[in-house]
């Protein structure tokens, strides 16, 4: 049985505050209690309702319709579909997310949570043994659900949708325990691990499987891989199998809201982290705390990217780290690099950079870049120690290997991330050892005013360079390696890249 109900306008919707924003709720979707069955009788008939509903420019970010769901449903189904019509040239036209809540409600950061996949997909279900990438696996309890609708843009005309619900009926399966991957793999004792944070499979807008992503990453020659999926804890689970002893697994999320996207890395298996908030509503302080009770990392990613909403706009006051360089090397990363080096000046407090490959599907390489960490061991612990730490670099490729450290006065020595404590006038020397760089690279020193030295490097790639300063003259000084220049007149695509080597007390 189906019938078509009218969401109507937003001027007759109720209004339902959720804490951080005002979110709209739309006409309850109502299923009727099924009929006492006769003795022998089998479940009841599945039963559908779709709803329709206009969207007006101005809209806020979330739209809540209500589903009342009953007792004895063994499944629920969503499709939903909007309509696209012409824009004029310069406007933004339509674009709806969706996502689902159960009866334990919308709260933010509540347990109401059950899965989301933003505008990947045009239908999903939930049932206690399964459920559609993205969303989690559970019973279908009866009460109040909540299906979330994110009008991402809206064209002048406003955002016409149609949401339709099913509901089966029947016996629940039983929900399996979750596998989830270890914490600790084998690994080479304390070593250079390789790793790539920031990837999609199927559970968000990525075209892949984990399966396919772990033939990647090992292809690439990456030791750890982070899971980061939009919104979603859903493939937390979907990696058995897939780990061992040359590959660590980690599980995160891209909590990706209005006015930025922020990885979470390495979280407890199973967190999920809400993202329905802006930077007006000061609430992004509050989730970056419960990354860290998480056990993860905060490290805003893409933070100079150009596509709506990417932009990040929270500060960088709770970052462990950020993510530099993003993808295929672009003017963004480069903007995201100047940015990042003009907070490395004091050195107090300072955030340490990383690169990831954010691949989402072919030809998206896994691996481009890696971020490449001095680890005690190949486990979450030690890595995110290492990168917490700024002991790391970025590389294009495995290909490409770098040792980067300074020394003087007394023999001493630091290394990437660390501070050679030397009074101002002390002679240092610099030094960085190459192998792997692409053809026609240069080595560059770059300090607090700047780049202060650069040279070719061999076509082999390989070369060990030096460079002779003083803590006064330098209070910092990082490697690149970049590619030749394709503007002329501007740097070359990056290469490589050093967190930095403090100099002085």
């Amino acid at each position: 049985m189906t019938t078509g109900e009218t969401a109507g306008e937003l001027g007759r919707r109720g209004l339902l505050v959720t804490g951080a924003a005002t979110a709209l709720t739309s006409v309850s979707v109502s299923f009727a209690e099924p009929a006492g069955a006769a003795p022998g009788d089998g479940p009841p008939a599945d039963r559908t309702r779709t709803v329709h509903g206009t969207l007006p420019p101005g809209s806020p970010d979330y739209v809540y319709l209500p589903v009342e769901v009953p007792h004895g449903v063994r499944e629920l189904a969503v499709s939903y579909t909007y309509e696209k019509p012409p824009v004029p040239p310069g406007t933004q036209g339509n674009a709806l997310d969706i996502g689902i809540f159960d009866e334990r409600g919308t709260a933010l950061g509540g347990d109401g949570f059950r899965g989301w996949s933003g505008g990947a997909r045009s239908e999903f279900f939930l049932r206690a043994d399964g459920a559609t990438p993205g969303y989690l696996p559970g019973p279908i309890r009866a009460g109040r659900w909540h299906i979330a609708l994110g009008p991402y843009t809206t064209a002048p005309a406003g955002l016409s949708y149609t949401v339709t619900v099913t509901l089966r009926f029947g016996p629940a399966p039983v929900t399996p325990e979750p596998v989830y991957p270890p914490v600790r793999a084998r690994g080479r004792g304390r070593a250079w691990y390789r790793g790539d944070c920031h990837i999609h499979s199927v559970h968000s807008d990525g075209k892949r499987t984990p399966a396919a992503i772990a033939a990647l990453a090992r292809a690439a020659g990456l030791d750890f891989i982070n899971t980061s999926e939009h919104n979603t804890s859903s493939g937390h689970s979907a990696w058995a199998g897939l780990w061992g002893d040359d590959l660590l697994i980690l599980t995160g999320e891209e909590i990706t809201t209005r006015n930025g996207h922020v990885l979470g890395i390495a979280t407890d298996h199973g967190t999920w982290v809400d993202w329905r908030y802006r930077a007006r509503d000061n609430r992004f302080g509050h989730y970056a705390r419960e990354i860290r009770r998480a056990g993860g990392l905060v490290v805003p990613a893409h933070p100079h990217a150009t596509c709506i909403g990417c932009n990040w706009k929270f500060g960088f006051g709770e970052a462990d780290a950020v993510e530099v360089w993003n993808g295929p090397y672009t003017v963004d990363d480069e903007v995201s690099v100047a940015d990042w080096d003009n907070t490395l000046v004091s050195g107090a407090g300072w955030t340490p950079a990383m690169g990831n490959s954010d691949a989402h599907r072919d030809p998206d390489r896994v691996g481009l870049p890696q971020t490449v960490v001095l680890a005690d061991e190949l486990s979450r612990e030690a890595i995110l120690a290492g990168i917490r730490a700024g002991r790391s670099y970025i590389a294009e490729s495995s290909a490409i290997s770098l040792a980067f450290g300074a020394s003087g006065g007394r023999a001493r020595h630091a290394g990437i991330g660390e501070r050679l404590r030397v009074p101002a006038d002390t002679p240092v020397t610099v030094r960085l050892e190459v192998t792997g760089a692409p053809s026609g690279c240069t080595a560059d020193f770059v300090t607090d005013q700047g780049t202060l030295y650069s040279v070719a490097l061999p076509a082999s790639g390989a070369a060990a360079v030096e460079w002779a300063t003083t803590p006064a003259y330098a209070a910092y000084v990082r490697a690149e390696v970049r590619h030749p220049p394709v503007v002329p007149g501007l740097p070359g695509p990056l290469a490589a890249l050093t967190n930095p080597v403090f100099l002085g007390g």
